[in-house]
């Protein structure tokens, strides 16, 4: 589709959704003295959301809700997907305007802050240039899709003075914020060590032997963006690119960022660890997929160990029900010397060691953590944020590096992994066992089908590098090789 294509079919949308929105030639990027927040004249926050078929769809109700804040624009490379959500706007005889490309969007001095809910592979690219255009960012997780640009991306907030919130929602969840007070004040004594688990049940892809059709409504090229372009080998241009390693980053990445974000915010560990290893591999599913759908890893924290696991099989063969670590299937286990907590999104409860309930912590599953960014956009205080860029970007670093260390890693039988961890603590080893046992149980055949054991990956935290004797394979994977023109996220952000 030519560019005059692409002009002509995004007139006729705005004009047949009733909405406008001037589009400008070229990305601006602000003067220094004009990188202060510049809010609507009627001291409204205005709103732009980029990426908007699903969770970005949710923002647009969310930050609707918000009072003083008014949604003014949408983007989606997606003509269709943006038309649906111009649709409602118009219902209600409300003003917005709709962008295919982000770059108009981000020119648009109506826009205050962006939403960014794009493929992981533009989260980093998108926010920089918001930064780099004056506005303020909220940015889904992960926050990057390689360790490098995640860093370029909190050198932009320092440099362009920006507020920048990671969507890491749990922080801002009321019951899960107390529960980790009351463990802080020392109830229950000391922490032992913290696990998190996600399994959610996920269907194979399929497969494809020819490239498949681009929907018509679809600028691939603005899809695209700085991967390489590529047909498309895959059934559905959505979703499933989380499972290929150009876009996405598996599930490691696309939900247990939350169970090593939870962990490292209860535990008050906003440093990265010394060093990690993973588990894993892509079992049962006959499909094209590229990432794990079983995946383990382990982050030496020194005296707490954080145990980090996601599965989309089902419990076994034949059932219809997920595995669960002491009830939950999409939270955390925080161990402690008198008894220990489940809990994440939506809070959670605190038992004794005879699993007797304590306290209760009901939560609301982080619905504030919007409200949270922009009270931070008002105050102009970045510590006001429960989910600061900063910390957005070690929690995806280290879902990046669990990635890493399974890329690198070496198919190994069931008594050399057991072999390999002995040293990692009993919760590890249990956890090695459970992964096990899960998938014999789902008939995987690991003669056959080896587990990929990651090694240890060693990190030098003030560079951001790997050291020791995997550095060199490992470091290859901490940036994108080539970024296709013209967007690029710099040295120099």
């Amino acid at each position: 589709m030519g560019p005059m294509n692409l002009i002509s079919r995004r007139d006729f949308l705005l004009k047949s959704a009733g909405v406008g929105g001037a589009l400008m030639a070229s990305r601006s990027v602000f003067a220094a003295s004009r990188y202060r927040q510049i809010i609507g004249s009627n001291g409204d926050v205005r709103v732009g959301i980029i990426g908007i078929r699903s969770k970005g769809a949710q923002h647009i109700e969310e930050f609707y809700k918000i009072p003083g804040v008014r949604v003014v624009a949408l983007c989606d490379a997606d003509l269709d997907i943006l038309h649906r959500e111009t649709d409602k706007f118009s219902i209600r005889k409300e003003p917005v305007a709709a962008y295919q490309d982000l770059r108009r969007l981000l020119d648009d001095p109506q826009v205050d802050a962006v939403v960014i809910a794009t493929p992981n592979h533009w989260h980093s690219l998108a926010a920089i240039w918001a930064c780099q255009a004056g506005k303020d960012v909220y940015v889904e997780k992960p926050v990057s899709h390689t360790v490098w640009e995640g860093r370029k991306l909190v050198e932009a907030a320092r440099k362009y003075n920006r507020i920048v919130q990671a969507g890491t929602q749990n922080r801002s969840d009321t019951g899960f914020r107390e529960a980790i007070e009351f463990i802080r004040q020392g109830h229950i004594g000391k922490v032992l060590y913290a696990h998190g688990v996600w399994y959610k049940e996920r269907n194979p892809i399929g497969r494809v032997t020819q490239p498949q059709p681009i929907p018509a409504s679809v600028d691939y090229n603005l899809w695209t963006g700085p991967a390489k372009m590529q047909p498309l080998m895959r059934k559905r241009l959505h979703y499933d690119w989380h499972w290929f390693w150009e876009y996405g980053d598996g599930e490691m990445a696309n939900i247990g960022v939350h169970q090593i974000d939870d962990c490292r915010f209860a535990l008050n560990l906003n440093h990265y660890p010394k060093r990690l290893w993973s588990l894993g591999g892509r079992f049962v599913f006959d499909d094209d997929g590229e990432t794990p759908n079983t995946h383990l890893t382990v982050l030496d924290y020194g005296d707490i160990p954080v145990i980090v696991q996601v599965r989309n099989l089902y419990r076994a063969k034949g059932q219809r029900a997920m595995d669960h670590l002491r009830g939950t299937r999409d939270g955390n286990v925080l161990q402690c010397e008198g008894g220990y907590f489940v809990g994440g999104r939506g809070g959670g409860s605190v038992y004794d060691n005879d699993k007797k309930r304590i306290k209760q912590f009901p939560g609301d599953g982080g619905g504030q953590h919007q409200a949270n960014f922009i009270d931070a956009v008002r105050s102009r205080r970045v510590q006001d944020l429960h989910g600061e860029i900063e910390q957005g970007h070690i929690t995806s670093a280290l879902c990046h590096l669990a990635n890493i260390a399974h890329r690198i890693g070496r198919s190994a039988d069931v008594d050399e992994i057991k072999a390999a961890v002995k040293d990692s603590g009993s919760e590890a080893q249990a956890a090695v066992e459970s992964v096990i046992e899960h998938l014999l149980r789902n008939e995987v055949d690991l003669k056959k089908q080896p587990l990929t054991l990651g090694p240890w990956l060693a990190w030098d935290a003030e560079k951001e590098r790997c050291v020791g004797p995997f550095a060199g394979k490992a470091n290859k994977y901490l940036s994108r090789k080539k970024y296709r023109k013209p967007f690029v996220i710099p040295k120099n952000v």
